[in-house]
């Protein structure tokens, strides 16, 4: 139920990705906008070349051709999928042929390339092919560290000699790498790290050997149906046991570090080295992850010190929550001897400076706001850039705040009202900014954030042009709860007041995701097939309690032990209210979502089906108890001991009161929401004799996109059953 279960956000996804990235040292998935080395300027792949963009005045500078980048014997260069350069920039790293692991690209071939004497050369090469993950090259430049397998292996770029540091890696005993559920819900995919001085490695081991697999059945692919195993924890199943290992590159012997507590309870989602140093600081969660430790651990002896602890009664949010879904990395200061941290202990989450022992800790962003995401750390001018948005939790805006802690100071125009999301150069010198709002397109520009002037084209002159629409807008709607929900509002092109017409409800309404930001495509429905307002339809969509709007820790945290409650109650009591208003026709009130908004469309239209007549439900959960353990354990702490919480959240236990139109979609290899929630819902309807639509996809995961014909035809059947059972027009 995190970032990949929000489909909806996934359009917007992909185009947040293109203007987003980070410097790395690795080549793999997620990293797009690569700076030069002096925060001038971009790496860039292409057509196959490598080259370099200056920002000042745009000038591109050929830094490799593809000749270099063609192996021997072939006639084309490499399709590179990602790159990046050493340390000391005299080796490329070139990722290509890649494969999915789950939901993304994370394993595949990697080449190296000696830039002086064009010796193109492929890591691991005797390794099964499109096996390799995470392949980094040492600090020093002599060595590549990758993993294949669930083994962690080195090679020695002068000789090519691969060396196997772990061998007894398997499917659920895993080196530097990690499960199905930490890679799903704490971001986690790459697990290891090369220590300072290129003399040892920090890696994660998971033994998931207690883990039980799920079993999805492929019934197509052969006349023989076979299983496809997942290990997958439940909730109320133990983790997997997680242990952090220091590994000698030379010696091959490992040191494991001794963090104290039982380890099946408990979770470690962050690990860094800290800088100039042979210890490292990680990050220890409680099972149910309403504790975090910080320890620095001693390398050499194992030795974990904890140097900062914080509580919450209800969950604490891990670091890919507000850094753009990057669990890696640590914001360092002093040369390491302090970092920047996120907490909502005083009710927001604000940024602090904590000393690396523990014993100092300065609040930097003081106020009644929250901090979305943090864009730069920029210690050379003592300050720090942050995304925020006080005033409309359904905007973002960059701000700033010094280092000492001062009052925000909003960089971002405040005459552009919508979505700024600034990705910032090493240094702070230049930022891409990219800026959309609910009519106007992403458009993307340079800004000097020295002066915060633009270079090259303005987005400002095209956003002047721009007239928004009068069908859509953003309102807010309080309930007789006296909960204030923010929402928008697509009407018919030729709306007429004096009409009532049929309302689409899209929903979400967990903590993964907000569906009301003033973005471009937040009103458009990725489903139907042609235009909802061109065919008299008015669409709305709410955020309820308990999604991760900017408003403050009580709002976030009211869903904890609440999930498929407390959040449907806010979205059938804002509906009631909207069914008052002159030109919505109660009668004609339908709801959809995918995945947690499956759950929601299915709750809404068991516990509330006097407002909702219609409802499409796509790979939903339909029982609590069947979801992975890290995310529902988060929000709804262990059955063991909130069992009536998880029958109470659960749509199956209203199923009995189904009255209206329910079209049903799953399909039968996602390995995120199992198949077997959709027989369990089955089940509950066939007993109570009602009656529903039901659509399996066979062998299609999570997303329902795999094999040709898919989306068109989902999207066919969406809208047939639209159109069918939601009369459209204004009446």
């Amino acid at each position: 139920m995190l970032t990949t279960r929000r489909f909806f956000t996934a359009t917007c996804c992909i185009l947040i990705c293109l203007f987003s990235g980070l410097q790395t040292v690795s080549a793999q998935f997620g990293s797009q906008l690569k700076w030069t080395e002096d925060g001038e300027g971009y790496y860039k792949n292409e057509n196959g070349n490598i080259v370099a963009y200056q920002f000042k005045d745009n000038q591109k500078i050929a830094i490799i051709d593809k000749e270099a980048l063609t192996p021997t014997g072939e006639n084309e260069p490499l399709p590179i999928r990602d790159f990046s350069f050493s340390d000391d920039h005299k080796k490329l790293l070139i990722y290509t042929n890649t494969k999915k692991v789950w939901r993304y690209d994370t394993r595949g071939d990697y080449w190296v390339l000696d830039i002086a004497s064009k010796k193109l050369h492929q890591l691991g090469k005797d390794l099964p092919a499109s096996s390799l993950m995470f392949a980094k090259i040492s600090p020093d430049g002599t060595k590549a560290a990758y993993v294949s397998e669930a083994n962690i292996y080195m090679e020695d770029l002068a000789s090519g000699k691969v060396t196997a540091l772990t061998k007894d890696g398997s499917r659920h005993y895993i080196y530097g790498t990690f499960d199905w559920v930490y890679e799903e819900e704490f971001g986690c995919r790459d697990g290891f790290r090369w220590s300072p001085d290129s003399k040892s490695i920090a890696f994660w081991h998971l033994d998931a050997r207690e883990t039980k697999d799920f079993l999805m059945i492929n019934n197509t692919d052969s006349l023989y149906s076979f299983t496809i195993p997942v290990e997958y924890p439940i909730t109320g199943q133990n983790p997997s046991v997680c242990k952090i290992g220091i590994i000698d590159v030379q010696t091959k012997r490992i040191n494991w570090m001794q963090v104290p507590g039982d380890a099946q309870q408990h979770y470690i989602p962050r690990m860094e080295w800290i800088p100039g140093t042979q210890e490292i600081i990680l990050q220890q969660l409680s099972r149910k992850q309403n504790e975090s430790i910080l320890y620095v651990c001693n390398t050499k002896n194992g030795e974990a010190k904890p140097i900062y602890k914080e509580q919450d009664e209800a969950w604490i949010d891990v670091k890919s929550r507000w850094d753009n879904d990057n669990i890696a990395g640590w914001d360092w200061l002093d040369n390491g001897k302090s970092f920047v941290w996120v907490t909502e202990k005083d009710g927001w989450r604000h940024l602090y400076k904590v000393s690396i022992d523990g014993k100092k800790e300065d609040l930097l962003t003081p106020g009644d706001y929250d901090v979305i995401d943090v864009a730069a750390v920029d210690e050379k001018g003592k300050q720090i850039f942050f995304h925020a948005s006080p005033n409309n939790a359904t905007q973002k805006y960059l701000y700033k705040v010094s280092l000492k802690g001062s009052k925000a100071q909003m960089v971002s125009p405040e005459n552009m009202p919508g979505t700024h999301t600034y990705v910032i150069s090493p240094g702070a010198k230049y930022a891409r900014h990219s800026f959309q709002n609910h009519y106007f397109p992403t458009s993307v520009e340079t800004i000097d954030l020295k002066n915060n002037k633009v270079i090259g084209p303005s987005i400002m002159e095209k956003f002047a042009k721009v007239t928004a629409p009068s069908n859509i807008e953003f309102f807010q709607v309080t309930t007789e709860d006296g909960v204030t929900l923010d929402g928008w509002i697509n009407k018919p092109k030729d709306f007429d007041a004096t009409k009532k017409y049929p309302v689409v409800f899209y929903v979400y309404g967990e903590p993964a995701a907000c569906t009301v930001t003033d973005t471009y495509y937040s009103t458009l429905n990725f489903l139907y097939r042609g235009n909802l307002q061109a065919d008299g339809y008015i669409s709305i969509s709410l955020d309820n309690r308990g999604t991760p709007a900017p408003k403050g820790r009580a709002w976030r945290k009211s869903i904890y032990r609440n999930i498929g409650y407390i959040n449907a109650r806010d979205q059938a009591m804002a509906t009631k209210k909207i069914c008052e208003w002159p030109f919505i026709d109660k009668d004609r009130i339908a709801v959809w979502g995918w995945s947690g908004g499956g759950s929601m469309t299915l709750n809404l239209m068991f516990q509330y089906p006097q407002i909702y007549k219609t409802g499409i439900a796509i790979a939903a959960v339909t029982n609590l108890l069947t979801y992975d353990n890290i995310y529902q354990e988060r929000y709804m702490g262990l059955p063991q001991e909130t069992m009536s919480d998880y029958m109470k959240g659960s749509p199956i236990t209203y199923a009995k009161n189904l009255q209206g139109n329910l079209l049903f979609i799953h399909g039968t290899g996602d390995d995120n929401v199992h198949y077997a929630n959709a027989e369990m819902l089955i089940n509950e309807l066939v007993k109570h004799n009602k009656q529903f639509q039901m659509m399996s996809y066979p062998n299609r995961t999570h997303s329902i996109n795999e094999g040709p014909g898919t989306s068109a035809h989902l999207s066919q059947l969406y809208t047939n059953y639209l159109r069918s059972h939601l009369e459209p027009g204004g009446k």
